[in-house]
């Protein structure tokens, strides 16, 4: 009998000014998990991203680069991505930074866990906050506001996913394909979320896998205080009218269907 064939891999990795890190990460990336496609989406980078980008996938077939007009948001970045990738006829599609803190050595137990043969998941999120999985170098407002972002997101949205935020992730295609990607009109972190919602709200599988977080040591964080603010405003509203839905008995809305 002969093997089945190895999912097709992509992880899409989003920048915006990450010429520090780009190369440093991809090489890791590829070394780490060698069957593992990439697909760097720069959003016009000032920095001279993007040049770098078409330098890696001149030397590597499976590097691929997408070159989007401006920065209009980690989501919208990421929503690029995924249908250039289901668009190449990827089985997989993954997510992750390009800054060095979500770890690309750890890439295969997420997708350890997401090609189980007896029981595979339909998400998987690499989880800072499971057992085992771990912050490096935050301050303790960093932590704070990201375990209490998760506790809120648990409590308002009913869900048990502890680390919903996270942006360290393999998708499979027919995951992507029942989540109503078009629908989304998620653009910033909020995105993360969203799409946990989404997956849920379709009756599939999301399974955590711990990680270790590690803080970027090069360059500027993307995430300040009007982004976490537009997070939690969003959110909040989802709840509420995932709350008045089921107390009226009604199907439960996806995010899109909540006021912006």
């Amino acid at each position: 009998m002969s093997s089945p064939t190895p999912a097709r891999t992509v992880m899409v990795v989003p920048t915006y000014n990450e010429a520090e890190n780009l190369a440093w990460i991809v090489g890791r990336l590829r070394a780490a998990a060698p069957q593992v496609d990439v697909l760097v989406v720069d959003d016009a980078s000032p920095d001279g991203t993007g040049a770098l980008a078409d330098d890696l996938a001149a030397a590597d077939p499976q590097v691929h680069v997408l070159h989007r007009a401006g920065k209009e948001g980690l989501g919208a970045a990421y929503l690029a991505g995924f249908a250039h990738a289901l668009d190449a006829g990827f089985d997989l599609v993954g997510e992750m930074d390009a800054d060095g803190s979500h770890q690309p050595e750890q890439l295969p137990r997420l997708l350890a866990a997401v090609t189980d043969g007896e029981n595979p998941a339909d998400l998987v999120i690499g989880s800072r906050w499971v057992r085992g999985g771990s912050v490096q170098n935050w301050p303790w407002h960093r932590r704070l506001l990201s375990v209490g972002g998760n506790l809120y997101v648990r409590l308002l949205l009913g869900i048990s996913v502890r680390d919903a935020t996270a942006g360290f992730r393999l998708y499979r295609r027919a995951t992507l394909e029942a989540i109503d990607l078009p629908g989304v009109r998620s653009t910033g972190y909020v995105f993360q979320t969203d799409l946990v919602v989404r997956t849920l709200h379709a009756g599939l599988t999301v399974r955590e896998v711990p990680i270790d977080f590690v803080e970027r040591e090069r360059g500027d964080s993307k995430m300040t205080g009007s982004v976490a603010l537009e997070s939690l405003w969003r959110i909040t509203g989802w709840g509420l009218q995932d709350r008045w839905a089921r107390a009226r008995g009604a199907h439960r809305p996806l995010p899109e269907q909540v006021g912006r």
